[in-house]
């Protein structure tokens, strides 16, 4: 089935071959640019995004709140990147201002069954809050039941359990503009490559995971209707729990088999990771990668000129203090937004020490700032 937008990057393409006029294409900067002032994702059940600026508790609503005694737990889908770090981080600070005990953080390195596992013993010590990202939202979908139906008060970052309805089975999700995000990392590469384009590769998450998917859609998106110069002409899912073991050799993979490949976009950090690994090991130092999430590593490259030249940021800091605020409404039986969103935030060498305090609230690595150059 043909779409607007595949119709209109086929007029392009045919009013170039046949020497009607250049085809028209997107200004990155511009772009880049109006992206920051709305956010384009929708919830995991098609709701409207709400600001985090909305998501405000009183002095007095704070100090009713300290008086409960409240406790919570912290269930990660995967703790091994900068980006679970810093929502652990902002959780946790966030909680203790408001008097909220944290009785456990686990990490179920994306098995569902760890997770599931994780959420019974939890369980056990009765917490009033859970915050969690299920690692599938289909598996664990009756552990959470569960967990909801004991009393616990469920948050969620960025996905939601099969059939929960928010406001009555959790009380809200908050995440990133992931479809934004993806939409920066396109823009992104394609200023890179520069006029004359080029064909590039997608290494993309392959689960049933709805930030990732997001992301995934919105660079296709975006290249297919702003950049008919820029030709995605091979893919690969990677599923874990190695993404860059996985992403290495799907990355190494491409650039065999198609030696014009100009760029690679990974889905996040540690798969870009890989990919770096693999263009290197066929000294490929020319390759472009643009991504989603500011890790250490990518950040590293990015600062030295390296094979990153670009990437989208999440604000993880930001989103696990909204989080815990909204377990205060909950506490509070205060109404609370369905989804809420942050907006995307572009990345390159030019911006990213001002980009990590953003994302981080500290300043950047000694690491990164040395690598500056």
């Amino acid at each position: 089935m043909l779409t607007k937008r595949t119709l209109m990057c086929s007029a392009a393409a045919f009013a170039f071959a046949f020497g009607l006029g250049a085809p028209a294409f997107a200004d990155p900067d511009a772009a880049l640019a109006k992206l920051q002032e709305t956010v384009l994702s929708k919830g995991p059940s098609g709701e409207d995004p709400s600001p985090a600026s909305e998501v405000v508790l009183s002095d007095a609503e704070l100090a009713t709140i300290k008086e409960m005694g409240a406790t919570a737990a912290i269930v990660m889908h995967y703790g091994g990147n900068d980006w679970s770090r810093a929502q652990i981080n902002g959780l946790q600070t966030q909680f203790a201002a408001m008097g909220i005990k944290v009785i456990a953080v686990t990490d179920a390195g994306f098995k569902p069954e760890k997770q599931v596992s994780d959420l019974e013993t939890i369980m056990a010590q009765a917490p009033d809050i859970i915050v969690s990202i299920p690692t599938d939202p289909t598996a664990t979908a009756a552990a959470f039941r569960a967990a909801q139906e004991a009393g616990a008060k469920l948050v969620f970052m960025d996905n939601v359990p099969t059939g929960f309805v928010a406001g009555k089975d959790y009380v809200s999700v908050v995440s990133a503009d992931n479809y934004g995000n993806g939409v920066a990392a396109a823009h992104l590469m394609a200023k890179a490559l520069g006029p004359d384009g080029g064909e590039i590769g997608l290494v993309f998450h392959a689960a049933d995971f709805f930030v990732t998917k997001q992301r995934y859609d919105a660079f296709k998106a975006t290249i297919a209707s702003d950049y008919p110069n820029i030709q995605i002409v091979t893919e690969q899912g990677i599923g874990g729990p190695d993404f860059s073991g996985d992403a290495e050799k799907a990355a190494g993979a491409m650039l065999t088999s198609n030696q014009g490949l100009k760029g690679i976009w990974a889905v996040w950090d540690v798969p870009a990771e890989g990919v770096i690994s693999a263009a290197r090991a066929i000294g490929r130092d020319d390759l472009i990668i643009t991504t989603v999430d500011l890790g250490e590593n990518v950040a590293i490259s990015m600062a030295q000129g390296g094979f990153i030249k670009g990437l989208g940021a999440q604000r993880p800091y930001d989103a696990g203090v909204v989080e815990a605020k909204l377990a205060g409404y909950a506490l509070l039986d205060k109404d609370a937004p369905a989804f809420v969103a942050l907006p995307a935030l572009p990345v390159s060498k030019d911006n990213l020490l001002e980009a990590w305090q953003q994302v981080y609230s500290t300043e950047a690595t000694e690491n990164v700032k040395t690598s500056m150059r």
